[in-house]
């Protein structure tokens, strides 16, 4: 993984996929490259590092010179291999004429390897891609036609793929072929495009192709032919782009993760306009398919910060629906005892649609008869296929690594969902719906008034950055968003933050405390208020700074304490989500930190 342009048609080239991977970028990536099919012989560029090092590449080969009317381009997140030249795609075979990239993990690399290697073929890299490029070279001199020698190779090929291909001796063809990956095509005049997402295509087609696995796709400059990989032709809908250009603007912003943060309570306001009508949970019914009768628990399955969302929805619809909720990490799910029957309610949740652990968790619900559904912020993305229900996210492109908009997304899609269920299975009263939805229409509101005090904020978050750990702490509704919080600081900032429930703060973790390990307390209104407060005496009777989060302040112990406007505790999480973002963030910044695009990371992980 983790990014894929193919490009034919009249353009320059090289252009044309150094910007689509521009486009791209927000996925996070540590090496880039290019391939050109050039008239005299495949070329291929590539470089460690971001594209401003392959943009170097390529000036210094005057790639402007060289005649070609189609070329591959990706950029690549280690998985097998270290970020380097070597292990970059694109992979060249060793007679120079198949070139391909590649999004996914060949499972059986190494017995291909060996297999290949005891034929005498050599090996360049340490990447399990480099098998699959070789494979097809061999398979290639048997039948000398690329689509027939891909369509041999991959009953050989185990584990999750989307292959862009090119043959020297083809030069009118790209071939694209798809399992477990994301690939589409985008449609132009007189030029045709592939790419692994719609960014890549921006400004470029209105119209696109979505391959589904097992399909294969031969793209020519004038025309796309889809087939299966039987080599049978099947009749693909070309399907409008909705998405604008402008979605990959900061709008003046200097990160796009700021840009992200500010523009929740704008999410917030569309969410409740579509869904909140006339003291009623309104939805699209075609789209929510669930057998309400049937419902005797639900099992929410995620990743990161969609694991953490729904740890809030765990605690709010236990308490709304008194039904139980199951939440898993889906890379534990997939291999544990999972108790699921036709009255078990699997939701996945995943921002891009794409994360491979949810997406092989749902196929494994599928086979209890479970009912499915899917949270995502891509409705055109592989997970909705194994669902019989969609909630879309509608929180638009998200461009920065770190999760902000489409947290709050999330977050409000459980929040509305949570009332649809009270309202279907007759577990809220009128007046209880009613005083309810007032607080989530004036989420927005609130929201605006925490982000008016950035400059606050942010002179926290520098003190924050002068230390290299930070412990969050919380009780109730919050204790998932301290999780998120200590999980936003590492990954922008490179701070070791931890989360702990507060009570658990005196049985092991209070041994770190000292002046030195900050506690960031998340406060809510109600029961836990009081606890926690002695819990931040404990911190601060170690000589532990302590900056609380939330209502009113109650006490003078703390040395900074950020204010949220007051809300009833089960809604609380909407709101301080804002804070513990614009604290990352500002941390991140105060120490010269990439923000959008943090190392190790990727915006959509598509390997398990």
């Amino acid at each position: 993984m983790c990014g894929i342009v193919g490009y034919i048609g009249n353009n320059a080239v090289a252009e044309e996929l150094f910007a689509g991977l521009k486009n791209l970028e927000y996925r996070g990536y540590d090496s880039a490259g290019i391939a050109l099919n050039d008239n005299a012989k495949i070329e291929v560029f590539k470089a460690s590092g971001k594209l401003a090092n392959l943009d170097a590449v390529l000036q210094k080969n005057h790639v402007e010179k060289y005649v070609s009317h189609m070329g591959i381009g990706h950029i690549r997140w280690a998985t097998h291999g270290a970020p380097t030249i070597e292990n970059a795609h694109p992979h060249l075979s060793n007679d120079g004429n198949l070139v391909l990239v590649h999004n996914g993990i060949i499972e059986n690399y190494k017995e291909l390897r060996q297999e290949l290697q005891n034929k005498g073929v050599v090996f360049h890299s340490q990447t399990d891609t480099e098998a699959a490029v070789h494979l097809f070279a061999e398979e290639y001199k048997k039948c000398g036609s690329l689509e027939e020698a891909v369509r041999n190779s991959l009953p050989k090929l185990k584990g999750a793929f989307a292959f862009v291909i090119m043959h020297h001796n083809e030069p009118d063809k790209i071939i694209a072929v798809r399992k477990n990956a994301p690939l589409i095509i985008g449609s132009g005049q007189d030029e045709n495009f592939v790419a692994s997402d719609i960014p890549a295509l921006l400004g470029k087609v209105s119209q696109i192709i979505h391959l589904d696995d097992d399909e294969m796709a031969i793209v020519q400059k004038d025309k796309v032919v889809v087939k299966d990989i039987h080599g049978h032709i099947l009749n693909k809908k070309l399907e409008k782009v909705d998405m604008q250009a402008d979605v990959i603007s900061k709008c003046g912003y200097a990160h796009f993760m700021l840009k992200e943060i500010c523009e929740q309570p704008a999410i917030l306001r569309k969410v409740w306009q579509k869904h909140i009508q006339n003291q009623q949970i309104v939805t699209d019914d075609a789209k929510i398919a669930v057998n309400w009768d049937k419902v005797k628990k639900v099992v929410i399955v995620a990743c990161g910060t969609s694991l953490h969302a729904a740890m809030v929805a765990k605690k709010v619809w236990e308490e709304w629906l008194h039904l139980p909720v199951q939440i898993e990490a889906a890379s534990e799910f997939i291999y544990q005892t999972n108790l699921l029957d036709e009255n078990s309610l699997v939701i996945g949740v995943s921002q891009s649609g794409e994360t491979a652990d949810t997406i092989t968790a749902l196929k494994l619900a599928q086979k209890f008869q479970a009912q499915i559904m899917v949270l995502t912020n891509r409705i055109d993305s592989s997970i909705v296929r194994y669902a019989s229900s969609v909630v879309p996210l509608d929180a638009g492109v998200e461009i920065s690594v770190a999760a902000t908009k489409s947290y709050m997304a999330q977050l409000a899609a459980f929040y509305w969902f949570g009332l649809l269920m009270a309202q279907k299975m007759n577990k809220i009263s009128a007046s209880d719906m009613a005083e309810k939805l007032q607080n989530l229409m004036q989420m927005p509101e609130k929201i605006e008034e925490i982000l008016s005090h950035q400059e606050y904020i942010e002179s926290v978050a520098q003190k924050l950055a002068h230390h290299s750990a930070v412990v969050y702490m919380a009780r109730g509704f919050n204790l998932p968003t301290a999780y998120e919080a200590a999980l936003k600081l590492k990954e922008i900032s490179y701070i070791n933050a931890n989360a702990y429930p507060a009570g658990e703060l005196k049985h092991g973790p209070i041994a770190l405390l000292d002046e030195n390990m900050p506690v960031l307390a998340l406060f809510e209104q109600g029961q836990t208020a009081a606890k926690l407060l002695s819990n931040c005496e404990e911190a601060k009777a170690r000589h532990a700074p302590v900056v609380g989060i939330g209502g009113r302040k109650a006490s003078d112990i703390f040395d900074d304490y950020i204010e949220t406007p007051e809300v009833e505790a089960c809604f609380s999480p909407l709101l301080m989500c804002v804070p513990i973002q614009l604290l990352a963030y500002f941390a991140a910044k105060t120490l010269n930190r990439e923000i959008d695009q943090p190392r190790n990371l990727a915006k959509s992980v598509t390997v398990e």
